[in-house]
């Protein structure tokens, strides 16, 4: 049956259920070695002592059985004689009420073990504590002599266990600290373990990241471990066929773009020619080569966009690399789209460069500058700055802005935001932004979308690219 953790549980990182594994494994370890070690030495040490105290207790009691001989026996002189072990001390009983003891008293004696030495021949051990001292008494029924006239002869020792108590105290705390060390050490080679268990993971996790971010040539080193072998193995096949199918889609997109720049170009050839006869055309014919002219021109840019967006992804092809200053270049298309904006730069970003295709980055601000003018009313504000290690592009328009359900959909392609989705709000394909978005990450930099800081309506597109040398 397959071990499943607890629901709670589950919901824990699989590092921390590692190291919880081992951590519980070390408790419990450290639990039966600290219960079997304390009790097997207690049983031990009490065992020794309480023989060693019974077998002087035996030697005692028969000297006490030879001085019945004596008419007169003097208990007290004799019970100071008798050799004592770790400061055992005597009492004799000889009659109902008598006690003969130099330091004990009656009462000092369990009377559960006096009621069984009283109905027994057999020597009798216990116990109990003492003024909170732990203790071990024993008793034995002696048999009187014939001479003597004592009826009945009690003879006891008591045998205090301090030292074997403070023995154990120490032995706990020893074991105590023990334990500590056991389940710190069980935390220690669980985090070790869980590292060690997660290092393949996580290989595989970067290698999942720097695909789905466009590094389709991403694979796995192969490992000796058989195991995970296996997983690497299948990771590097399923990245293998989709690169082959995103090569082969991207291919099919880039040919049929391709082959169908020559019809438009035909049709664009034939628009200008119904153009420069407009006067011969009636009034409906010049709306509907105005239609036309607007469409095959929309076509064409789609077209354009196709094989833009599709042509690193079908050749394997990489940008130009070459030094850009952005705030330069920003400025330059800026006033090559006659945008009136307001240009705000900071002095730590007029010297920023990256490391990138200019042709490339001049699309991603010629694009935002666009979608701003078609979706946002035309861009209000454009902010270059310099966080860091990276420089900083952010235009705001002054449109409905795009709503926070939408932010991530907008840099997809094909996909329209909600205002221009609405009937006239622009003529775009979808593709403005996702080529914002595509060139922007194949220099290594994101782009999100935002509200504006100001309280005012519009939406902000924010561009960041490394700095060169920071990359």
């Amino acid at each position: 049956m397959r071990f499943r953790w607890p629901r709670p549980l589950r919901r824990l990182p699989l590092r921390a259920r590692v190291v919880g594994a081992f951590t519980l494994g070390a408790c419990l370890a450290a639990f039966l070695l600290v219960v079997l070690t304390y009790s097997l030495s207690r049983g031990s040490m009490l065992g020794s002592r309480q023989d060693s105290s019974e077998a002087q207790f035996f030697a005692n009691a028969t000297q006490v059985q030879g001085s019945l001989r004596a008419e007169s026996p003097d208990f007290a002189v004799l019970l100071e004689s008798l050799p004592s072990l770790s400061g055992s001390r005597s009492i004799v009983r000889t009659g109902p009420d008598v006690w003969r003891s130099p330091s004990l008293v009656p009462s000092d004696l369990p009377d559960e073990l006096v009621a069984a030495v009283e109905r027994s021949d057999q020597a009798h051990a216990m116990r109990y504590r003492l003024d909170g001292v732990p203790q071990l008494a024993l008793g034995l029924r002696l048999r009187p002599a014939a001479v003597s006239q004592l009826s009945e002869t009690l003879y006891f020792e008591v045998v205090p266990l301090s030292e074997i108590e403070a023995t154990l105290a120490n032995l706990r705390l020893i074991l105590g600290v023990g334990a500590a060390l056991v389940v710190l050490i069980g935390v220690a080679i669980g985090a070790w373990a869980g590292g060690r268990l997660l290092r393949p993971l996580a290989t595989v996790s970067d290698a999942a990241n720097s695909i789905a971010h466009g590094r389709f040539d991403t694979r796995v080193e192969r490992s000796d471990d058989p195991d995970l072998a296996v997983i690497v193995e299948s990771f590097n096949d399923m990245a293998d066929a989709m690169e082959r199918r995103i090569a082969r889609d991207a291919r099919f997109a880039s040919d049929v773009s391709h082959e169908l720049r020559s019809p438009l170009q035909t049709l664009r050839s034939s628009i200008d020619y119904l153009n420069s006869h407009r006067d011969e055309l009636s009034a409906q014919g010049a709306t509907a080569l105005d239609l036309l002219a607007s469409e095959v021109g929309r076509f064409q840019q789609l077209v354009q966009d196709l094989l833009e967006i599709s042509r690193p992804d079908a050749d394997g092809s990489v940008f130009e690399r070459g030094l850009v200053n952005v705030t330069e270049l920003v400025q330059f298309r800026v006033r090559a789209l006659g945008e009136e904006v307001d240009l705000e730069i900071s002095p730590a970003a007029t010297d920023a460069v990256v490391i990138g295709d200019k042709r490339g980055l001049a699309q991603v601000f010629d694009n935002l500058l666009r979608n701003a003018d078609k979706h946002g009313g035309g861009a209000t504000r454009v902010e270059i700055s310099r966080p860091g290690y990276f420089v900083q592009v952010a235009v705001e328009d002054n449109g409905p802005g795009v709503a926070p359900s939408e932010r991530d959909l907008v840099f997809e392609r094909f996909t329209r935001g909600a205002a221009a989705r609405k009937r006239g709000a622009g003529t775009g394909a979808g593709l403005g932004l996702a080529l914002v978005y595509e060139h922007t990450r194949r220099h290594g930099g994101t782009v999100h979308v935002e509200s504006r800081g100001d309280g005012q309506r519009g939406a902000r597109f924010v561009v960041e690219l490394p700095i060169a040398g920071h990359r």
